[in-house]
């Protein structure tokens, strides 16, 4: 008898095969992607039901929403993966997940991937900073050696079964050395496999253009990633100015993050000062719709479904 869950939508019953193929063609099209940030998976389906081409997955929203840590890499490879793995797992569209520094030398960035990979992940992207790592906007940061880190991505790239899942170098080296420094390791990373550039902390539109123009001088078709975070050293710049200065991707890793704790804040404040929850009704998402959201009644056909499927 055939298997029920291949008539129903929802991804944990009925999953996308190759997502990392479907975020290559998107790439492929030449429009900017712009990527939200999930912390849960819930919020990935929100993501994914606005219409959005992929998601972020965050390793400062995991470490902060889950662990309640700073992002300093308190949280292991095992519980990055498996909380990035329900995010990837929820959805039909592609997720791409922070992995830090792959999680130790280039031997544990070969399991990392693997293990990454295998959760359902599209693509990761790995840091040159010492372990343990700081957050991209913060003081302080040390930085690997440029041979250290080519190691950890020509690993990388003999670590990963599927040729499509993405690979991405992350450089903090602009807000260290500088963007001559940060082209420079940028380039020395794509000659070791890496599949796109992220360079973290960029502070004006003038260092993203220089770095794009910098690294394609040597690699003319390589792809480059931004980041978009709120309250950092970036300014403020919309999809259309990144796709303008030559970006494939740009994450917005926190936003729905922080939108989340102030509107919870501000809901408990009044649910104590009230003693009641009528006055925040209007604020809550309802149960039709996330069961809607959450795929409720194919869940129910399945459970209907399973005596007759035996």
């Amino acid at each position: 008898m055939p298997n029920p869950t291949n008539r129903f939508q929802e991804p944990l019953l009925n999953p996308t095969p190759d997502k990392p193929a479907q975020l290559r063609r998107l790439l492929a099209d030449g429009k900017t992607l712009m990527l939200p940030g999930a912390f849960n998976a819930i919020c990935a389906k929100i993501i994914e039901n606005l219409g959005y081409p992929a998601v972020y997955i965050s390793g400062a929203g995991l470490a902060n929403g889950v662990g309640g840590y700073p992002d300093i890499g308190m949280l292991s490879m095992a519980e990055a993966v498996q909380q990035s793995g329900y995010i990837a797992q929820a959805v039909n569209i592609p997720a791409i997940a922070d992995a830090d520094t792959g999680f130790g030398e280039a031997i544990q960035v070969f399991r990392t991937v693997q293990a990454m990979e295998q959760a359902g992940l599209s693509g990761i992207h790995i840091e040159d900073q010492v372990f343990p790592k700081r957050c991209g906007h913060l003081q302080g940061k040390q930085l690997i050696s440029t041979e250290a880190m080519t190691e950890k991505l020509s690993t990388a790239v003999a670590a990963r079964k599927n040729p499509d899942f993405l690979l991405i170098a992350r450089t903090d080296a602009k807000a260290v050395d500088g963007l001559d420094a940060a082209i420079d390791r940028a380039c020395r990373y794509v000659d070791a496999g890496a599949d796109m550039i992220f360079a973290e902390a960029m502070t004006s539109p003038q260092d993203f253009e220089a770095f794009a123009q910098g690294v394609r001088k040597r690699h003319p078709h390589i792809m480059l990633l931004a980041n978009m975070t709120e309250f950092g050293k970036t300014p403020y710049l919309n999809v259309q100015e990144f796709e303008q200065l030559g970006y494939n991707i740009v994450i917005f890793p926190l936003s729905a993050f922080r939108v989340m704790m102030k509107s919870v804040e501000e809901a408990l404040a009044k649910l104590k000062a009230d003693g009641g929850q009528t006055a925040i009704l209007e604020q809550m998402t309802t149960r039709q719709d996330l069961y809607k959201l959450i795929h409720y009644e194919e869940y129910e056909a399945l459970d209907q479904s399973i005596a007759g499927y035996q």
